[in-house]
């Protein structure tokens, strides 16, 4: 039986792989043929190379996430996890809080759960 605590536990496996600065170790928490509308970019990504491209410049800024709200459910090896987070990033030497709303759909594989989509824009005012 699936937990919210693995769910939960996917996260911050992806937070802390952002914090190693490894476009290659957050990348292959993705599947191959994901799909990335990301936080600080207009452009969406479809594939490994393209989600490394922008990880590539994110992973610059320093990033780290904090949770603020998670809603987990479950549709049969598909796992959707969707919320508030707040990124903290380094912009010049200054550390800047971005309050996020974001989604993240995960399905369960032969190798593990990984992201198949994830959604991530600046919360509006």
């Amino acid at each position: 039986m699936i937990r919210k605590s693995q769910i939960k536990a996917l996260f911050q496996k992806w937070n802390k792989a952002l914090q190693t600065r490894s476009t290659q170790k957050v990348v292959s928490l993705y599947a191959e043929d994901a799909i990335l509308l990301p936080t600080l970019s207009a452009r969406v990504r479809h594939n490994h190379e393209e989600i490394g491209e922008y990880f590539d410049f994110f992973l610059s800024l320093s990033p780290r996430a904090t949770m603020q709200e998670e809603n987990i459910r479950f549709f049969g090896s598909i796992a959707i996890n969707s919320g508030i987070y707040v990124f903290t990033v380094n912009q010049n030497g200054v550390e800047k809080e971005i309050p996020v709303r974001f989604t993240f759909v995960y399905q369960k594989t032969d190798h593990g759960w990984l992201i198949v989509e994830h959604h991530s824009s600046a919360l509006p005012a």
